[in-house]
């Protein structure tokens, strides 16, 4: 019967060949697509990877949105827009401490 140490040395060594196999196995698919790539004259936009192709919203690339306004300052000067999502721990803290997000509020000047 085999002992702990020697099956673990057992999987070691399955574990390493099974990386090597694994990327060998990558190799050879990358091989395959290029291959094929450059058979069909594919381009990026082709196969859905430039900004403008297929699989956008017509074909427009995606608009820029500008960041959230403040809306709230924290006692470091941390900030927080007050969107959707998880509160900052700042702002947990704070309302745990009994403060309100009033408290916080950036006064408009």
């Amino acid at each position: 019967m085999a002992t702990y140490l020697e099956l673990k040395q057992q999987a070691e060594k399955l574990l390493a060949e099974a990386e090597r196999m694994r990327e060998q196995e990558i190799a050879d698919a990358i091989s395959d697509i290029k291959e094929k790539i450059r058979l069909y004259g594919l381009t990026a936009q082709d196969l859905g990877l430039a900004a403008s192709g297929p699989g956008r919203a017509g074909g427009a690339a995606r608009a820029k949105s500008s960041p959230a306004a403040v809306k709230y300052r924290g006692p470091n000067g941390e900030t927080w827009s007050g969107g959707r999502g998880r509160k900052p721990g700042w702002v947990t803290k704070a309302l745990k401490d009994g403060k309100s997000l009033e408290d916080f509020a950036v006064k408009a000047k």
